[in-house]
């Protein structure tokens, strides 16, 4: 999945820009309390947007 379609779904989920770290960028879910780091590559593996979207508490993007 590229980097920008999974930012613009957790954005469209309420998940909020926190920081920038070295090589991450930190997204948090204010409502239920939850962080996670997404990589700066152009490319995410698909395992990874489900861990990220599991730790954000937010559903899962369809596969495209």
């Amino acid at each position: 999945m590229k980097r920008i379609d999974l930012i613009r779904h957790l954005e469209s989920h309420g998940c909020e820009f926190l920081r920038e770290g070295g090589k991450h960028t930190i997204y948090v879910n204010r409502i239920v309390q939850k962080s996670s780091s997404i990589p700066r590559h152009r490319e995410i593996n698909d395992f990874l947007v489900r861990k990220i979207c599991r730790d954000l508490q937010v559903p899962e993007p369809n596969a495209t």
